[in-house]
């Protein structure tokens, strides 16, 4: 019925989220409120681990992206689970590291690193640095002879795969800010030049085609590209590279009709090409590494918002407004995402009122979903709003000045703040006179 496990209906009617009632949370914590199952998170990580003890026989481990959502408490959860995890900034990283995140399994990201970063990366030993460029290559081999430290390294690698999703989310082809191409001989470049220096070791090769992607068949041909690769770095360098990144961007359901393949399906046909390639080429099968983020959080995260004003336009359309909106989930705005919205106290009911889900910032673009059904609504309904685990709080703001909601964590009957809510005085914090 619902697009997530995690969700159900009491028998007053109402929305929970594994035992609670979602109009008892919005009580007490207030809206607008994110809500995250953690059983729902915990059996997302328990998913891959099993599936690379089927598919790779242990040989591999995802890595949680930690992007999609970061705080200490998923970190906690991502660590308990036996995942590793994905960072691409500092912050990412000095989160993990509060926790005692174990060094060795954190792969530090992005196409833009600064050298205060890949220090603070180095000091803290990360496992694994994956260098995105040449220029970032040559900074890192000099501040790592600086600190007396060799990095281990994967090179990001366009593969040219471009996946049918959002401009904005494709990442594969060669028009991408992110990586070494393969077409012009700059992967094969960036290899020999890493060879050449000292204070770096290359262990492997990294690509990521895009994300909320459905359909397979683009993640067989990176799995078949980047391991032709391997087989070319080997024979061109002498150099057997251990591990094979094939990234992430597996789609989740957001509203009914998604129909995204599932984690088996695509366990299943991308280690078939891995062993099939690897025997073809003589290659030994590499670790091989994926990087699930919405798919470990997505489905497992709500909003509930407070119904203010309901404005009907006669001909046009009705537009219910809540009390949250692009501060907290700036997805429409940005990729014209869609989700499943209803109304928490009627939750079984038929819906049966059309409507523009709006926020309440000084923008007209400033909506969560246009023509969307709901149950019927009125001043005052707390409105849920489906898997909003993954890329809402990530990239949440403070326009308008907006503080930013709270994170609360359920687990069972029982429920616990993992992000406290910002308050006004949190807007001025930072502020000089």
């Amino acid at each position: 019925m619902f697009v997530s496990d995690c969700l159900g209906i009491n028998a007053k009617g109402h929305l929970t989220i594994d035992e609670k009632d979602t109009l008892e949370l919005a009580g007490e914590y207030g809206t607008p409120l994110y809500v995250m199952s953690e059983t729902q998170i915990r059996e997302n990580c328990r998913k891959f681990r099993r599936s690379f003890e089927e598919h790779y026989g242990g040989n591999g481990m995802a890595l949680y992206a930690s992007k999609a959502f970061c705080c200490k408490a998923v970190c906690r959860i991502a660590q308990e689970e036996g995942m590793g995890l994905d960072v691409v900034s500092a912050g990412e990283l000095y989160t993990a590291e509060s926790i005692g995140f174990p060094a060795e399994r954190i792969y530090f990201h992005g196409n833009n690193k600064t050298p205060e970063e890949l220090v603070e990366a180095l000091r803290y030993g990360v496992g694994t640095i994956v260098v995105d460029n040449i220029t970032e290559l040559e900074v890192l081999d000099q501040i790592a002879a600086s600190m007396g430290k060799t990095a281990g390294i994967m090179f990001r690698v366009k593969p040219g795969v471009d996946a049918h999703t959002h401009d904005f989310i494709r990442t594969g082809q060669i028009d991408s800010k992110f990586g070494v191409a393969l077409e012009t001989g700059e992967a094969m470049e960036a290899v020999c030049r890493a060879a050449e220096l000292s204070h770096v070791r290359l262990t492997g090769l990294h690509c990521h085609i895009g994300s909320q992607i459905f359909d397979i068949d683009p993640f067989e041909e990176a799995a078949r590209v980047m391991l032709r690769f391997l087989a070319e770095v080997r024979e061109r360098t002498g150099l057997t590279l251990s591990k094979l990144n094939l990234g992430g961007g597996f789609g989740i359901k957001y509203v009914p009709e998604n129909d995204p393949a599932g984690l088996e399906t695509y366990m299943g046909r991308v280690s078939a090409v891995v062993h099939g390639e690897c025997g073809r080429l003589g290659l030994p099968i590499p670790f091989i590494l994926i990087e699930p983020g919405r798919s470990v959080v997505g489905d497992a995260g709500i909003t509930l918002y407070r119904v203010g004003a309901v404005k009907t336009i006669p001909g046009v359309r009705t537009y219910l407004s809540v009390d949250g909106g692009m501060t907290d989930n700036p997805r429409y705005a940005l990729y014209q995402a869609r989700y499943e919205a209803l109304v928490a106290a009627r939750a079984g009911e038929a819906k049966t009122m059309e409507v523009t889900l709006a926020g309440r910032c000084c923008e007209s673009g400033d909506l969560i979903g246009e023509n969307m059904l709901l149950q019927p609504a009125a001043p005052g309904d707390v409105v849920a709003v489906l898997s909003t685990g993954a890329y809402n709080y990530s990239m949440a703001s403070n326009y308008n000045r907006v503080p930013r909601p709270p994170v609360v964590l359920v687990k069972g009957a029982e429920s616990r703040v993992a992000v406290r809510r910002e308050t006004l005085e949190d807007m001025i914090s930072h502020d000089e006179l």
